[in-house]
């Protein structure tokens, strides 16, 4: 038995197929020194029991990426290492049986000709071709992807694991990991009980005990265990083999084909959480108790599904805990505040097709120091300290598994662990009819309901109950004044003497302004990618203030944080729970706020992309004059305290000047007319900031700070020699009847030739609106992109479209500084 060693490069927490893929592809790089520690055996926490569908088409393009890699790997990865994984290429059909579900496999199927994946969307009659096992009247139709399969999980790990071993990975079983040690913000090892292992790295990959191994090095991890429930029939006489894998998400029920019996399994809307309390210190293979109760309303309705099934006998009843998240998205990446400890968990049932794409990803982001593309999907930054609360996961995770198969429909809110946290203005804005929804586990307004309606969601593929509410808060904004509660804004301080070279060493812009003025910068990498997109307000000769988004705040802290040189002067505070913020935005903005302050607010004394100090009403605030819907308007940040005080002054005398209330709905749909950018969706790490359209924010000239010139330049250089391979364009439907919402394929000349990143409706343009990037030509201007021949496919229709580098919505952006 080889000895626990000492020292290592890295060392990987759990056994399980994505521990075992992690290990694999650091060995496939090279890295020598690597240990693997698994608490009993080699698959034993839930690896073991997985149903091992292997499917390819994901929510976004990268994680779609990732999903297809695995099913690569798989492939060959039997002949690679000698040991059979049971990979099949069936291929996958998922049924609808309602309109709006086939509407989605529909959207979806467009969506993966941009992923490159093949797709066939079916006919009623072509379902029952391509699965005759099947009945029921109420098929609407169906999509097949040929590519997708099935495979042995078990031994997918344990191939893992062998392929690990030959590249001199050394794996110890039978180990338990009792501490995660770290120093100065950097993590060093870990205690074992058989010994200590000092290490360079350190990974979570403990599935469902990934929480408990997280507070051991004093990182969020939030998830949470849940029980999944499947059946084995006994053997079916002349069951075909070639069978694809079988979902009905209508019916919350998968099918598959093993060995001449049928898998049934389920993500039934109701879930049942598991193990909060602890997991048990033996638990090794174990399954849980049976609860035929809960499982039978399935059975009922898939033995109406597959009559075949009336006369199968159950082998096997199996109920076994998976691990899930708040969003029903995996955790992958770097921990934002503990540098070199990397996690890939909660892979919430999906963790067999996503095991090999995640490992691959996360050993060529520890190997090169950066995402190897755009992960922020999965990205760990992505989740607040808030959302790692036990009670918070219980709640919420009981829906999360249930959404797997719940209809995917646009703008959807989860109804559980809801109200954690709530601006100063939440219960004046539901007593004017707030319909809020939750972003990072904030309570937002994303519409407001008028006299007589119900403030709940109506959701639909097409417009759905709310769409003329926002509608008219959107022509409100255009004509007269709007007002939003935008309190959820991260905000950060950066304080010192060396608080502005940090900034210009971080900020793409120049930040070396006076005080009071506002600066709209980016934030790159090393490779001209877009890290952060945000402002910054220059408050004082050694203060600045940092404003980004919420779901982006601990992604853009941990960055900046991770950016100011240790010899520097300069200290970052989050102080987003402070102050409360009113957006007030619109061509009557001016007149309304003179009303409640005796400052002069015109243009000569208050120009654009300034702040002030002013009186409003009986309190103080500070006013930022910046627009992110394209209009004349002021943020005002106020004393959280105070935010009730500003707030009914702006309202006793809104009225006289058409002041209406305005959701996040609003906001989006004023934002994409205007062609404004949102992180995330239309600019990422993986996008250069030349091609998102965002140049006139650079200062490639500007004088370097203490600590250099500022990151990201020398890609921008190079990037303005080379030419742009791909630019953001917007859109706009000639049609105004259908909606786009986002990844729908762009097609130029008939060519597919990108997808949009995110999309609306513009009610003052009068037709729904889309950003996305196209390839650019060779030797093409930009002004000569928007002449071809475009059209959007929609649900397998194309809509022409007109394409515009320029905002479709004041161009010149004279609005916001009239």
């Amino acid at each position: 038995m080889s000895v626990l060693p000492s020292q290592a490069r890295a060392v990987i927490i759990g056994g399980g197929v994505v521990g075992c893929s992690v290990a694999y592809h650091l060995a496939q790089l090279g890295w020598k020194d690597v240990v693997l520690l698994e608490r009993k055996q080699l698959t034993s926490g839930t690896t073991w029991h997985a149903a091992g569908l292997i499917g390819q088409l994901r929510s976004s393009l990268n994680l779609t990426r990732l999903a297809k890699y695995s099913a690569e790997l798989y492939a060959r990865l039997g002949d690679e290492v000698g040991l059979d994984t049971g990979f099949r290429q069936n291929g996958s059909l998922a049924v609808a049986l309602t309109g709006e579900r086939l509407e989605e496999l529909k959207r979806s199927a467009s969506t993966a000709k941009t992923f490159g994946l093949e797709v066939q969307v079916l006919t009623p009659s072509d379902v029952r071709e391509a699965y005759p096992l099947l009945a029921g009247e109420e098929i609407h139709g169906g999509a097949f992807l040929p590519k997708d399969g099935q495979a042995d999980p078990a031994n997918i790990a344990l191939g893992l694991a062998k392929g690990a071993r030959a590249g001199s990975v050394s794996i110890f079983e039978n180990t338990r990991v009792t501490t995660v040690h770290r120093r100065d913000g950097r993590v060093t090892g870990v205690a074992t009980d058989k010994g200590e292992i000092a290490a360079d790295f350190v990974v979570n990959c403990g599935g469902m005990w990934g929480r408990e191994i997280g507070r051991m090095a004093g990182v969020d991890v939030p998830l949470h265990a849940c029980e999944h429930f499947y059946i084995v029939t006994d053997a079916i006489p002349d069951l075909p083999r070639d069978l694809p894998v079988l979902r009905v998400p209508d019916e919350c029920a998968y099918y598959k084909e093993d060995a001449g019996k049928i898998v049934l399994g389920c993500f039934e809307p109701q879930a049942k959480p598991w193990g909060g309390q602890g997991i048990p210190e033996d638990f090794c293979f174990d399954e849980l108790p049976e609860d035929f109760a809960h499982f039978e309303p399935i059975l009922e309705r898939a033995v109406e599904r597959l009559p075949i099934l009336a006369q199968a006998g159950i082998r096997t009843f199996f109920n076994g805990p998976e691990s899930f998240t708040p969003d029903g998205r995996y955790l992958l990446g770097e921990a934002p505040f503990l540098r070199n400890f990397f996690l890939a968990c909660g892979f919430n049932s999906i963790g067999i097709q996503s095991a090999g794409g995640a490992g691959k990803a996360l050993a060529e982001w520890m190997d090169g120091g950066e995402p190897p593309f755009d992960l922020w999907d999965v990205d760990i930054r992505r989740l607040h300290p808030v959302q790692n609360n036990r009670r918070y996961l219980e709640a919420r995770v009981s829906e999360t598994l249930g959404l797997l198969y719940a209809d995917h429909f646009p703008y959807r809110q989860f109804a559980t662990a809801r109200g954690i946290r709530r601006t100063p203005l939440h219960d004046a804005l539901a007593a004017q009819g707030a319909c809020f929804g939750e972003t990072a586990g904030w309570e937002r307004a994303n519409w407001f309901a008028p006299d007589g309606v119900e403030p709940v969601y109506r959701y639909s593929w097409q417009r759905q109950n709310w769409f003329e509410h926002a509608a008219a808060e959107h022509r409100a904004v255009r004509e007269t004044v709007g007002l939003f509660d935008m309190s959820s804004f991260a905000k950060f301080r950066v304080e010192g003497p060396d608080a502005e070279a940090v900034l210009q060493r971080v900020c793409a812009n120049d930040v070396a302004v006076e005080p009071g003025r506002v600066v709209y910068t980016q934030w790159l990498n090393r490779h001209g990618g877009i890290e952060a997109d945000l402002t910054v307000t220059r408050l004082s000769e050694t203060s600045y203030l940092v404003v980004t988004a919420a779901a982006s705040g601990i992604r853009d802290l941990a960055w900046l944080q991770r950016q100011i040189p240790e010899e520097a002067r300069c200290a970052v505070v989050d102080v987003t729970s402070g102050e409360a913020v009113l957006s007030l935005m619109g061509p009557q903005a001016r007149a309304l706020l003179q009303t409640v302050t005796d400052q002069d607010l015109g243009n000569e004394a208050f120009p654009f992309a300034s702040a002030q100090t002013i009186e409003l009403g009986s309190v103080l605030a500070r006013a930022h004059r910046i627009t992110y819907v394209g209009e004349l308007g002021w943020e005002l940040y106020v004393p959280s305290e105070m935010a009730g005080s500003a707030f009914e002054a702006l309202m006793e005398v809104g009225e006289g000047f058409g002041l209406k209330l305005c959701g996040m709905h609003a906001l989006d749909s004023c934002r994409i007319e205007k062609a404004f950018r949102h992180f995330g969706h239309d600019v990422t790490d993986e996008d250069h900031v030349l091609e998102a359209g965002l140049g006139f924010a650079v200062k490639v000239d500007k004088t370097p700070s203490k600590f250099g010139d500022f990151i990201g330049r020398e890609a921008v250089l190079h990037k303005r020699e080379t030419g742009l391979q791909r630019r953001l364009l917007q859109f706009k439907l000639r049609d105004p009847a259908p909606l786009l919402y986002h990844d729908e394929p762009i097609r130029r000349d008939g060519e597919i030739v990108g997808r949009l990143t995110s999309g609306n409706y513009g009610h003052h343009l009068g037709a729904a609106i889309g950003l996305g990037y196209v390839s650019v030509p060779p030797g093409t201007a930009l002004p000569a992109l928007k002449q071809a021949d475009y059209a959007i496919e929609i649900a397998g229709e194309l809509f022409p479209a007109e394409a515009s580098v320029k905002p479709l919505y004041d161009p010149k952006s004279e609005r916001p500084r009239s």
